[in-house]
């Protein structure tokens, strides 16, 4: 059977965003960011509930297994606070393509050195900050907007990979726990 080559190119190398994209997400983002608290640990919930093994990474909140009990935690609000500032100055710099791969290089040395987070992290991170983000802002994230910030995601896990690849992350082992 043939390999589809564009399709994985795709998912590896996104495109560049246009600039109507770059505004669709802009605008979109700034209605989103207006609940950064409740949409990070929204986020987050739906990764550590969905995808359990994501917890791990976590020490303080790794054992709860309440619902309630993590959106109501302080260190995970804390970190929600993080991811969506970091996604606020990504979407802020989307035009600055230094400022991006500066907030990157950052990111992505501290999962890959000191915390030891495996890189599909991200891309399944994207894929629940996709859900919520439909979920929660239906009027605002439609199929084209949804389409540019699956765009961005896709960039910003190439560029996550490729920080990974720099600092020459190796495959952890899943029992080192």
């Amino acid at each position: 059977m043939e390999r589809k080559q564009g399709e994985v190119d795709h998912l590896e190398r996104p495109s560049p965003l246009t600039d109507k994209e770059r505004v669709m997400i802009q605008d979109s983002w700034a209605k989103v960011y207006q609940n950064c608290e409740e949409v990070g640990v929204a986020i987050l919930v739906r990764l550590f509930v969905n995808f359990p093994s994501s917890k791990l990474y976590f020490s303080q909140f790794k054992h709860i297994e309440d619902t309630e009990e993590l959106e109501h935690s302080s260190q995970l609000r804390k970190h929600a606070q993080r991811v969506m500032n970091a996604l606020n100055t990504l979407v802020e710099n989307i035009d600055d393509s230094e400022k991006v791969a500066s907030v990157l290089k950052l990111v992505g040395k501290a999962h890959a050195l000191k915390h030891k987070v495996d890189p599909v992290y991200f891309k399944i991170l994207s894929g629940v900050i996709l859900e919520i983000l439909g979920e929660e802002y239906p009027e605002v994230v439609t199929p084209e907007v949804g389409a540019a910030w699956t765009k961005l995601l896709a960039t910003v896990c190439s560029g996550l990979k490729a920080v990974y690849e720099e600092v020459g992350w190796t495959q952890q082992s899943t029992s080192s726990g």
